[in-house]
């Protein structure tokens, strides 16, 4: 008998798709797979939170309510995880701490063990009010530290160095954590440094202490490994068929990697590999979404834009979308430098999704013509504390419309679920359904149309719609572009759809006299 097998938590049904496929992978092509999912023996499966709330939503018309209760049925054995963003939930923004209160009530009633919560600068500050609602619901808190590096390199240097880490486990372990994870969302963990951190941290705290990789560098599943080395408690890891790339270490080379060796965790092998058959056969309707433009499985150039595999393929599918896939190198590259500007944050979301749009801003329009009002809002500190000085010219033109926030940024914000509750009580009344709306003003309330029969299901949504289409599609030749600078005329507006704010800049293209009439 192994004397300390390792124990496998599987990501396949929410970081493997989110990171790889947009998270498109719908109920209908996951619910065969449970049954034997749940036999395997994982320590625990990832399933919920992250992206997985807003795309079916947005995208797949699925309730992720019902989704969640699916999961829980199909899986009586293995505790359901679920990935937090703190104060920002399942969205990409700060809530009042009524919605936090309710939103992680809700989610343990109906079916969550495992509360995995992070905030996307570490800043405990963010953190308390999700952590008390977890703890209060007497479910499991896993408070996870966002790994990150300063510049390209190694772990070290000014900001992202070993007494930071150990500093954030610390403050975690103190506001209640029953385990601790090291979410390397970017694929950037060395697996020597992968060794040297689970050392250190194994000093300083006696909670389970669990390793979150990316495989995008190709250094993750030795990294993995060299953390079990160390000691580290549990890993988790994907099903093959959506592993490596963007996503987590596959299972099955790891199980034969420890098979006979004291961490052999004793999964059923042969269970594994039908699995990984059976999630074969559902692929290929999904063909469009695990395309990229890219030959090479990993991209070494993380570790320095250090992109994580979720903003990864969205980032791409968002370029294509746009019919500007052939500027991802020079998205890529202002990455780098926007980071740095504002006080290199780590890329998880919301600060992924954030820099990201700056720099595709920066690259279309030139750098900081137009500023994003989520940046705008990051540089007053709406966010939290950044782990570094922002740039000070961009703070000079961030700042122009508006005030410092100081104390905890949450503290500002008016409860939201009375007003939720009264937005829709002509459409529902139950709790679930006033959620989405709270988390979604607009998205979610086209979802509860479409739900409580309102509005016609539209047939992007519907099953089907993501199998790539027979008919071959001749692109219209391309009509080059050229950007107009940025005039000193430019005006931003507010503007407010279903609930939602929105900074829009307009520029005049012509003197008034000039206009068509």
């Amino acid at each position: 008998m192994p004397k300390n097998p390792i124990k496998i938590s599987d990501t396949t049904f929410r970081d493997g798709h989110q990171s790889l496929m947009a998270t498109r992978l719908r109920m209908e092509d996951m619910e065969p797979l449970l049954a034997d999912m749940d036999a395997v023996g994982f320590h625990s499966m990832e399933v919920w939170g992250g992206a997985t709330f807003d795309v079916t939503t947005r995208f797949l018309g699925e309730d992720p309510w019902e989704r969640l209760r699916t999961f829980k049925r199909l899986l009586p054995k293995t505790p359901l995880s679920m990935l937090l963003r703190g104060q920002s939930l399942v969205g990409y923004r700060a809530y009042a701490d009524d919605v936090v209160d309710a939103f992680v009530e809700r989610s343990a009633e109906v079916g969550i063990d495992i509360f995995r919560v992070f905030d996307a600068l570490n800043d405990p500050v963010n953190l308390e009010q999700a952590a008390r609602a977890v703890k209060k619901s007497k479910k499991h808190l896993q408070m996870a530290v966002c790994y990150s590096l300063t510049e390209e390199g190694r772990l070290g240097g000014p900001i992202y160095n070993m007494e930071y880490y150990l500093g954030k486990v610390t403050d975690f372990e103190a506001m209640g954590a029953d385990s601790i994870c090291i979410k390397d969302m970017g694929g950037l963990l060395a697996p020597y440094d992968a060794f040297d951190l689970v050392t250190e941290i194994k000093k300083v705290t006696n909670v389970p202490l669990q390793l979150h990789c990316h495989y995008t560098s190709g250094m993750a599943s030795m990294s993995v490994l060299k953390a079990m080395e160390a000691g580290v408690d549990i890993v988790d890891t994907c099903l093959a068929p959506l592993a490596l790339r963007t996503a987590q270490p596959a299972v099955e080379p790891l199980l034969l990697t420890l098979g006979g060796t004291d961490r052999d965790p004793g999964l059923d092998m042969d269970r594994l590999l039908e699995l990984g058959d059976m999630l074969e056969k559902v692929l290929p309707k999904y063909k469009s979404y695990l395309e990229t433009p890219r030959s090479a499985v990993i991209d070494a150039r993380v570790l320095k834009h250090q992109i994580p595999g979720g903003m990864a393929s969205n980032l791409v599918s968002q370029l294509r979308e746009a019919d500007a896939i052939d500027r991802l190198d020079e998205v890529l590259e202002e990455i780098s430098r926007t980071r740095k500007d504002l006080g290199y944050p780590p890329l998880v979301t919301p600060m992924s999704q954030m820099t990201g749009s700056q720099a595709v801003n920066n690259v279309l329009f030139g750098r900081y013509k137009m500023i994003t009002g989520p940046v705008r809002d990051y540089v007053a500190g709406a966010y939290g504390t950044p782990p570094a000085a922002i740039d000070g010219d961009l703070v000079k033109l961030a700042m122009t419309d508006r005030e410092p926030v100081t104390g905890r940024p949450a503290d500002s914000l008016k409860p939201e679920m009375d007003e939720a509750r009264e937005s829709i009580k002509a459409i529902s009344d139950d709790i679930d359904d006033i959620l989405i709306y709270a988390l979604y003003p607009t998205t979610g309330l086209r979802f509860l149309k479409i739900k409580h029969g309102r509005e016609p299901m539209p047939d992007e949504m519907k099953p089907g719609s993501d199998e790539p289409s027979r008919t071959e599609v001749v692109s219209a030749p391309s009509v080059p572009t050229v950007t107009p600078p940025r005039s000193p005329n430019a005006r931003q507006f507010n503007v407010f759809v279903g609930g939602e704010h929105f900074q829009v800049e307009v520029d005049p293209i012509r003197p008034a006299r000039d206009a068509l009439v």
